[in-house]
C-alpha cells in the first residue's frame, strides 16, 4: 500500500484533473460518479445535504453555512475545491481536514478494483468525501459544485436545500455563452419539491430559475437584506457580505422547513467570527500583512475582479501594487480592460501547468498600456512588490487559486 504522499501523487497522475489539465478533464455526465458510488455501497444515499452552485461565491457561501451549523452543535461535513495548500483541505468535518489514512485506504480500494472506466480527479475526490462523511456519521454535509450543476459530479446527491449564489460568464466552452444558458446549467441542481435559495439574479436568469423551479414544484426564496443585528465587519468586501446574506437566508429556510435546522440561523454571528477555524476558509479578501497592507484574493473571472477592485478602492492607500497571475484559459482580453491604469503590476506565472505564460501576460500589459514587471516565480513577484511599496501603499494579489497556492 502506498503512503499518503504517493497516494495523492498517484491521484493527480492517474486520473484527469481539471486543476492540472483544464478542459480535457471535464466529464459532462454522471456515469463515472454513479459507478464509483456503487463501488463504495452508494454513500450518496441516507445522508443529509445542502447543495451550493454559482459562478462566484459558492465556496465562501458553503463555508459560512457550514460554520454556522457547526456553531449550532451539528457535525458538519464540508466539500469545497480547489485546495490551496493540501489536498485534505477539500474535505472537512467541523473544520478538521480528512484523515490521511482514510485517503490511502480509499485509493487502495480503487486501485484493487481495476476499473474499466477512467473517473476524473474531481469525481474521485467527491466520492471520497461522501464515503468519509458516511464513515464519520455527520449530521449534515455542505457540498460545493465543481463546474456547472446539471452534469456536475456532485449532482448525484439529493439535498434538503439547494443554493445558487449568482450567475456570470465563465466556463462558456462547457456551460454556454449566455447568462441564460449558464443559468440553465446551474439550475440543474434544483430538485423536485426541494426549496432553492437564489443569492443574486439578472433579468436574463430569473425567468430560467422560475421556470425550472415551477416545473419541479420547488419553492424559490430570493435573498433580502441581511438582518442588521449581525456584525459583518469581520467579512472584508461587499461580495463576502453578499455571500453572508445568501448563507443566512439558506439557514433561515433550513430552520423553517426542517426541525433539524431549528434556530440554526441564531448562531450566525458566531459562525462569522469562527469562520476560518470552522472551515479553513482563506484567500478571500484576506489581509496577510499590514506593513504594507497586503490582501490575497482568489478572484479570477471578470465578475469577481470587478467586485474585488471596487472593494479595494474603498480602502485608504497612496499607491496600489498588483501581483497577478492567471490560468491560460481565462478571457484575458475582457479581464485586461478591468485593470486600473495607475497601478504598478507584477505579472507572474505559477507552478501549475495551466498558468498563462509570460508572453501572454506581456501581451496583456502591452494591449492595456499597463506599467508592469514580469516574473517566472510568484514569490519573486510578491517580494519585488513588497520591496517597492511604501507603508502608505497597498499590495493586492489575485488572479487564481493556483497563484495563492504558490504563496501560502
Amino acid at each position: 500500500m502506498m503512503n499518503y504522499t504517493e497516494t495523492v501523487e498517484w491521484l493527480f497522475q492517474q486520473f484527469p484533473s481539471y486543476q492540472n489539465i483544464g478542459a480535457n478533464a471535464y466529464k459532462p455526465d454522471l456515469f463515472n460518479v454513479e459507478k464509483l458510488c456503487s463501488l463504495f455501497d452508494n454513500p450518496q444515499t441516507n445522508q443529509t445535504f445542502i447543495h451550493v452552485a454559482g459562478t462566484n461565491g459558492k465556496g465562501s457561501t458553503s463555508s459560512l453555512i457550514a460554520s454556522c451549523l457547526t456553531e449550532s452543535g451539528k457535525t458538519v461535513g464540508l466539500f469545497t475545491s480547489p485546495h490551496l495548500k493540501s489536498f485534505t483541505e477539500r474535505i472537512r468535518i467541523n473544520g478538521e481536514e480528512i484523515e490521511e489514512n482514510f485517503i490511502v485506504e480509499f485509493v487502495h480500494k480503487v486501485r484493487k478494483a481495476e476499473l474499466n472506466y477512467q473517473p476524473s480527479f474531481f469525481e474521485l475526490s467527491f466520492v471520497l468525501c461522501l464515503t468519509y462523511f458516511r464513515h464519520k456519521k455527520t449530521d449534515i454535509n455542505i457540498i460545493e459544485t465543481g463546474l456547472g450543476g446539471r452534469l456536475d459530479a456532485t449532482n448525484i446527491i439529493q439535498p434538503i436545500l439547494s443554493v445558487i449564489t449568482n450567475i456570470g460568464l465563465e466556463h462558456t466552452q462547457f456551460l454556454g455563452n449566455t447568462l441564460a444558458l449558464i443559468a440553465t446549467e446551474k439550475a440543474g441542481i434544483i430538485k423536485s419539491n426541494i426549496p432553492v435559495v437564489i443569492g443574486e439574479f439578472q433579468k436574463e436568469t430569473y425567468p430560467i430559475f422560475e421556470q425550472i423551479a415551477q416545473k419541479k414544484n420547488a419553492k424559490i426564496i430570493v435573498c433580502n437584506q441581511l438582518n442588521t443585528n449581525f456584525d459583518t465587519t469581520l467579512l472584508l468586501g461587499d461580495y463576502l457580505k453578499k455571500n453572508a446574506r445568501t448563507a443566512y437566508t439558506a439557514l433561515e429556510v433550513l430552520g423553517q422547513n426542517y426541525s433539524f435546522g431549528k434556530n440554526c440561523y441564531q448562531h450566525f454571528q458566531k459562525g462569522i467570527e469562527n469562520l476560518k477555524q470552522n472551515t479553513g476558509l482563506i484567500g478571500r479578501m484576506q489581509v496577510v500583512s499590514t506593513k504594507p497592507y497586503t490582501v490575497f484574493d482568489a478572484a479570477h473571472n471578470a465578475e469577481g475582479i470587478v467586485s474585488l477592485l471596487a472593494n479595494i478602492n474603498k480602502l485608504s492607500f497612496k499607491k496600489i501594487h498588483i501581483v497577478y497571475g492567471t490560468s491560460a484559459d481565462k478571457d484575458l482580453q475582457a479581464i485586461g480592460k478591468l485593470f486600473p491604469k495607475h497601478a504598478q503590476y507584477y505579472f507572474t506565472t505559477f507552478k501549475n501547468t495551466r498558468s498563462a505564460s509570460l508572453e501572454m501576460l506581456k501581451t496583456l500589459a502591452e494591449k492595456n498600456k499597463l506599467t508592469a514587471k514580469f516574473f517566472l516565480n510568484a514569490k519573486a513577484g510578491l517580494q519585488n512588490a513588497q520591496n517597492s511599496a511604501n507603508e502608505e501603499d497597498i499590495i493586492l494579489v489575485f488572479g487564481s487559486f493556483f497563484l495563492l497556492h504558490d504563496l501560502f
